[in-house]
């Protein structure tokens, strides 16, 4: 399959055929690097990382897979745009540079002017609405557990109306899953996207569903999938949402409440699992907390898979930009 020259901007952009295959290729460059093999594929090409937001995974999984394919690396969050200088006149700069351009951010607007504008393979390393580089990292990580993605139900608890519920239902759809959102209503997902990933379901043999029912929601669940309470830049609205969410964290008993003994535990971090080590003593003791969207318990327990999901974000970001740039 050639995907030489597209962008990866949201896999709504993509066929299920196309995801299936970054997912493979990515186990294939995984076992290629766990073999020692030294790669070449991306030798003489110039990438760019450009960021607004803060990281780790993104930017040390974009640096990693591209340095171990040859490729030579900018870490820019310094640059004039939006500032001094538009967007469309970066990203003409920055395609005149470099082979490839990263983007993470705030608007997905800006991610689709970059790919509008620079003329060359744009990724989106995560927006306020989408994060397609982590959906890939969790459906790999899906499929080395239980081998076969269609059909597969995931179950994501908590703001299902962030970057990450929307995303992950765009993957499951996209992908002959099952995909169930465990929220308070007023956190469910854009009715616009759900029914337009409804639509796809009927083509896939997916299906979504939405539901406030924590017990019904989660049975049958081979996934349990959350992410933090508050999001960048909504830090004001911590104390309303730990009232609205605590109901909805992952604890031991809503892992027993799936019925499945094999279901597994997905975050794209980071976790507020231990909030000793995450967050300040003031905010210990304001909300009386020592764990917020996932316990200790659960996320150090067996069915945590979360750094074979952290892992693999490396390996599928290798595959994209391998795919785009070499094909």
């Amino acid at each position: 399959m050639n995907l030489k020259g597209r962008h990866l901007l949201t896999l709504k952009d993509f066929t299920p055929e196309e995801i299936q295959y970054l997912i493979d290729y990515a186990t294939e460059l995984k076992a290629k690097k766990k073999s020692g093999e030294v790669g070449t594929l991306l030798k003489g090409k110039n990438i760019v990382l450009l960021f607004e937001k803060t990281s780790t995974r993104t930017r040390c999984a974009f640096e990693v897979a591209a340095f171990d394919e040859g490729a030579n690396v900018t870490f820019l969050t310094n640059s004039q745009m939006g500032k001094k200088e538009s967007i469309e006149d970066t990203a003409k700069v920055l395609g005149r540079f470099y082979d490839g351009i990263e983007f993470r951010g705030f608007k997905q607007e800006t991610v689709q002017m970059l790919a509008d504008c620079s003329g060359v393979p744009v990724w989106n390393g995560l927006t306020d609405t989408d994060h397609p580089t982590q959906i890939l990292a969790d459906m790999m990580t899906v499929q080395e557990n239980f081998g076969e993605l269609k059909g597969r139900r995931l179950v994501y608890v908590g703001d299902a109306r962030n970057n990450m519920g929307n995303s992950l239902m765009i993957g499951c759809a996209k992908l002959g899953m099952h995909f169930v959102a465990v929220a308070p209503e007023v956190l469910f997902p854009e009715e616009g996207l759900v029914e337009e990933m409804r639509t796809l379901c009927k083509t896939t043999g997916g299906s979504i569903t939405l539901s406030t029912d924590i017990k019904a929601g989660v049975k049958g669940a081979d996934v349990i999938y959350t992410d933090v309470w508050v999001s960048m830049g909504e830090e004001d609205q911590m104390a309303e949402r730990i009232k609205l969410l605590s109901p909805y964290q992952v604890n031991m008993e809503m892992i027993k409440a799936t019925e499945n003994d094999k279901v597994i535990f997905l975050h794209c971090l980071p976790a507020f699992h231990d909030l000793e080590t995450t967050v300040s003593q003031e905010v210990q003791d304001k909300f009386g907390l020592s764990e917020m969207e996932v316990t200790d318990e659960v996320f150090r327990s067996r069915h945590s898979v979360v750094f074979d999901e952290a892992e693999n974000r490396m390996h599928t970001i290798k595959a994209v930009m391998c795919a785009s740039l070499v094909g």
